[in-house]
């Protein structure tokens, strides 16, 4: 099967990007070098391009109320153009995808899903929808979606040529006044362009939905004004390693069906009491999740630092230490060197009586064991 080529793809290869297979699409991996980008981005900023994720609008009456019931989150409590992280969860409590949701009218939500899970999400979403009176529209195909990361976003977009406010369509709320996990409606030469500030890098930055077809214009209009704020072009390896400094989790690597919200450390999304309006009156998966949430966990999301140059990666064992004898305790789910920190970090899950800051474990790295120190997440916050 063919890998899908981003609205952007000509773009990419004119600026002499590596591209690389990514969840069925064809993608840039780096333009320059990782860690130049992973610099860039924590210092100026750096453009993405994010058009294989998905885009699904949930529309109608009963457009919140349904998501209640889908999600884990109390999505009707959402006010309009605001977001919510959240997830949508199997009926066991397995993770089926981590989502953002945003509010863009009373009755009217996007749902965005990573790109790997993006048909999954809609057919389980549309497997949902008996008793609502609800409408789903699967938009991937047609948006395109590009970010804007760094401590420098905010002056490169409102830099940009053709990128401008509209108090008829912004609802009053100005540019510099939209707020973190809130989006805005603005326009690009005339025609309307729905912009979010959210980002999965640990810095500000912002994020703009844009038809298709005119998203390589955009693209260039961006480049162009972020040029003097040091703005680069970045891929999806300094994207890994910018979320994982920041201590996010990744589907299929910290997250899956078979780990729960609260595995992964992130149980406060999961709102096991919130009210029902309309339908059925638990959420999907709510019993395994509130049993969950009342057990003792079987294993525990942590930071580790690593004390040499070796890192750990993806999948690699967590040994109780570094002595021969040592046990297998847990498994790397995402480690590398960190550019920002100048060592390597890694996540991982281990049994909780190894889960306490400071525990001194070891990673087996190709059959060496490389000492390694238990911390909290995330390793890096960007200053205020």
């Amino acid at each position: 099967m063919t890998d899908q080529h981003s609205p952007l793809h000509d773009e990419h290869v004119a600026l002499g990007a590596t591209m690389t297979p990514f969840a069925g699409w064809l993608m840039p991996l780096r333009y320059s070098s990782d860690i130049a980008e992973h610099i860039a981005v924590r210092t100026a900023a750096g453009l993405f391009d994010l058009s294989h994720m998905g885009e699904i609008a949930v529309h109608g009456p009963d457009a919140a109320a349904f998501l209640d019931h889908a999600l884990v989150g109390a999505i009707s409590q959402v006010k309009p153009m605001r977001a919510k992280y959240t997830m949508i969860c199997a009926p066991d409590g397995g993770i089926i995808d981590d989502l953002v949701v945003y509010r863009v009218a009373d009755d009217e939500l996007m749902v965005v899903a990573n790109a790997s899970n993006a048909a999954t999400v809609y057919d389980e979403l549309a497997g949902r929808t008996a008793g609502f009176t609800v409408g789903l529209r699967d938009d991937s195909a047609t948006t395109a979606l590009i970010a804007v990361q760094g401590p420098r976003a905010a002056q490169i977009l409102r830099a940009t040529a053709g990128l401008a406010e509209d108090a008829a369509i912004s609802g009053g709320t100005a540019f510099d006044e939209l707020r973190y996990y809130a989006c805005l409606r603005m326009r690009f030469e005339g025609q309307p362009v729905l912009v979010g500030r959210t980002g999965y890098t640990g810095e500000d930055g912002y994020e703009v939905w844009i038809e298709a077809e005119r998203a390589p214009v955009l693209w260039r209009a961006l480049l162009a004004a972020g040029e003097p704020f040091g703005l680069v072009p970045a891929g999806l390896a300094a994207r890994d390693s910018l979320r994982l400094e920041a201590g996010m989790p990744l589907y299929g690597n910290e997250l899956d069906r078979t780990t729960t919200p609260f595995d992964a450390g992130l149980g406060r999304v999961v709102a096991l009491d919130k009210p029902v309006l309309v339908g059925p009156p638990d959420f999907v998966g709510r019993a395994a999740l509130a049993a969950r949430a009342q057990a003792a966990p079987e294993r525990v999301l942590v930071g580790l630092v690593g004390e040499t140059r070796r890192a750990a990666r993806h999948g690699y064992p967590v040994l109780s230490g570094p002595d021969e004898g040592a046990t297998v305790v847990g498994t790397v789910t995402s480690g590398a060197p960190s550019p920002t920190l100048g060592h390597p970090v890694a996540m991982a899950y281990v049994t909780p009586d190894v889960a306490a800051e400071g525990t001194r474990l070891a990673v087996d790295v190709r059959g060496r064991a490389e000492p390694v120190h238990v911390v909290p997440l995330p390793f890096y916050r960007r200053p205020r």
